[in-house]
């Protein structure tokens, strides 16, 4: 863009199975084509990756991403955001992944948190992506057409920065030109998504924690380290040392499917997303 006020392009997300990181990265590479622009990715995904801040400019523009859990950003991740995230007058675009039911408070609650770390959120997303619980949930999401609108997102997003780029010379002019952008979701958000069985009654899997096949598994240790929080002990993949946010990145990533859940409610949480959750969820888009 001739005169683009915007520096660079950054993404800054949190993807344990992979589908928040390729929308964000999908979405950035569209831009960078459109504004001219060079592209940087950042991932706090694992906890070595969390040891540091996060500082923006105000001549960035920064799409940040993660998934939806229990209708939510996730909230062992939600403080690492609030308390190393700085704006300081950048462009801010938030992200969503939900795995084809709803993505509920997520998205109000990634913005307002962007907001509160003095970013300027212009635009917003929600797009429906495969359960990380079973591939039956959001099967092939995202899919072409989600792409497709991303693409033209990305054109509308350029758009909407044209217009006051002459303006647009320091972020109080961007605090006073990019109203935070409105998406729906309760605000401020207090309630989560309580996951249900098939019997339609609460399902409390929270001690839930991956089980390990003994026969299967060769001690390659990836489990361990593809761990988001960090709860796989290293030199017995079998041990879990700390919180599990559930996430399946163990599951999915195990080359040997060593890998497995088997509390009866967490089980019954899955059987009620395939039968009431296959038909596509619509991706969703904000200016």
């Amino acid at each position: 863009m001739k005169n683009s006020p915007i520096s660079k392009i950054c993404t800054v997300t949190f993807s344990p199975c992979g589908n928040v990181s390729d929308v964000a990265q999908f979405l950035a590479q569209k831009l960078s084509t459109h504004l001219s622009l060079p592209v940087e990715t950042y991932d706090f995904t694992l906890p070595r990756q969390r040891t540091k801040d996060f500082i923006f400019q105000a001549t960035d523009l920064v799409l940040v991403g993660t998934p939806v859990y229990a209708g939510r950003v996730p909230n062992k991740i939600m403080p690492y955001i609030q308390d190393h995230f700085q704006g300081n007058g950048g462009i801010a675009i938030p992200l969503v992944a939900f795995g084809n039911r709803s993505y509920d408070n997520a998205l109000i609650e990634l913005r307002n948190l962007l907001e509160h770390n003095a970013f300027h959120t212009i635009a917003a997303a929600a797009v429906s992506t495969s359960h990380s619980f079973s591939d039956q949930i959001g099967h092939g999401r995202p899919d072409f057409s989600d792409f497709e609108l991303l693409h033209t997102f990305a054109a509308q997003i350029c758009s909407k920065l044209s217009g006051p780029v002459d303006r647009f010379s320091s972020d109080r002019c961007a605090a006073s030109l990019f109203p935070p952008v409105d998406v729906p979701g309760e605000n401020p958000p207090t309630t989560y998504y309580t996951p249900l069985g098939v019997d339609g009654k609460p399902a409390k899997f929270l001690k839930a924690v991956p089980k390990t096949h003994p026969d299967r598994c060769q001690q390659c240790g990836l489990c361990a380290t593809k761990c988001p929080m960090g709860s796989i002990d290293e030199k017995d993949p079998a041990i879990i040392t700390g919180i599990c946010i559930k996430c399946q990145t163990c599951v999915r990533s195990c080359p040997t499917h060593a890998k497995y859940f088997d509390d009866p409610a967490f089980l019954s949480h899955v059987e009620m997303l395939k039968q009431n959750y296959t038909k596509p969820a619509k991706s969703e888009f904000f200016l």
